[in-house]
């Protein structure tokens, strides 16, 4: 089994042998982690804009009457980015899970 290599012998690999492949795998692993990070800054609609020109008042109150679900909302989110109580969104749309939301579902609001 020695011949093979699957049976390490005596003074066989050191940790040396594999720092330089987990090395490797770190370093590829922060890498993707900072594209990944990258990618989904440049997505976004504020991505790139100074700080200061960032919408920071309070959102018009019911500034529509249905509101199209995307990705990552949660009935919190939506209350809070519409100004519309969650209670109310959901007493508008009882057939709603709060917890099982679907993107492209529209969801009134008024």
């Amino acid at each position: 089994m020695e011949r093979l290599g699957l049976v390490a012998a005596p003074g066989g690999r050191t940790w040396r042998a594999l720092a330089a492949p987990a090395a490797a795998l770190l370093a590829a692993t922060v890498a993707i982690g900072f594209l990944r990070g990258e990618l989904r800054g440049r997505s976004h609609p504020t991505a790139g804009k100074h700080p200061s020109r960032v919408q920071t008042h309070a959102p018009a109150r019911h500034p529509h009457r249905v509101y199209i679900v995307r990705a990552g909302d949660t009935i919190e989110g939506i209350s809070s980015r519409t100004g519309v109580p969650q209670a109310r969104i959901l007493a508008l749309n009882p057939r709603v899970s709060p917890t099982a939301l679907f993107i492209g579902e529209k969801l009134r609001l008024r």
